[in-house]
């Protein structure tokens, strides 16, 4: 009997988590139709999930549509905090293997906001403040975060025209779509004096299971790039592993 009331609430459980999903980038709601339809299941039992995850505010319901509640706000926050903390030690780590600087950035609009560094222990090295917004269009992690999109988001989210930072900055969305074509190949996006003349990163996407999406970096100097390049790559894969594989 324990073993059956168990498994009832597993399933309660996922069949919850289905609506919230169903809700999830839903800003103009669905009605409880809409939800039945998008979740698969029956309109009396969405009706009953919507109803509970309203009273503990995980959804809110306005003129007969529901979209995601005050509560997920909160716990996206909490979230965030805990990717930070959970990536601290692997950001760390890589900071040692590499010698160079590693950075964690969110995507927000059309810039990626480095949200921790761990700075390079080298005599030259690059340093970004952390909470500077860089544009995706011309950074290793901002590439690596646009790459996750599809084409028609690139293009919705980024607006042209785009600042020239360089004379290799990309110039057209032709251009742009091109490279993340091969950048969704090759899982690794890169930034060879794009966005600072002189400045060089490998960039790759974390898989969090958050709302959020971030990316993990290396960045240095164009003079250590061409022939520390295969170890960096091979040290920021198995970075963003380690702590994909705690978010699994």
């Amino acid at each position: 009997m324990e073993q059956d009331k168990d498994l009832n609430s597993g399933q309660v459980i996922a069949r919850a988590a289905a609506v919230l999903r169903a809700l999830e980038g839903q800003s103009e709601g669905l009605t409880l139709a809409a939800l039945a339809r998008a979740t698969e299941l029956p309109r009396t039992t969405v009706q009953r999930l919507v109803t509970a995850l309203q009273a503990q505010q995980l959804a809110l319901g306005v003129d007969g549509r529901f979209r995601l509640g005050p509560a997920i706000t909160r716990l996206a926050g909490a979230a965030f905090l805990d990717v930070a903390g959970v990536a601290r030690p692997h950001i760390e780590a890589l900071g040692r293997a590499t010698h160079e600087t590693v950075n964690l950035s969110v995507l927000r609009g059309t810039h990626a906001v480095l949200v921790d560094q761990v700075a390079s222990d080298r005599e030259l090295r690059v340093v970004t403040p952390v909470g500077s917004a860089l544009p995706l269009y011309c950074t290793a992690h901002g590439k690596a975060l646009l790459a996750a999109m599809s084409d028609a988001e690139v293009e919705r989210r980024l607006a042209m025209p785009w600042e020239q930072r360089t004379d290799h900055t990309v110039r057209t969305l032709k251009a742009l779509l091109r490279d993340l074509a091969a950048i969704r190949a090759a899982g690794l996006a890169h930034d060879v004096c794009e966005h600072l003349d002189g400045v060089c990163g490998i960039g790759i996407t974390l898989e969090t299971q958050t709302p959020e999406r971030y990316a993990l970096s290396i960045v240095m100097p164009e003079a250590r790039y061409a022939g520390q390049h295969p170890h960096l790559a091979d040290a920021l894969r198995h970075a963003a592993t380690a702590i994909d594989d705690v978010f699994r």
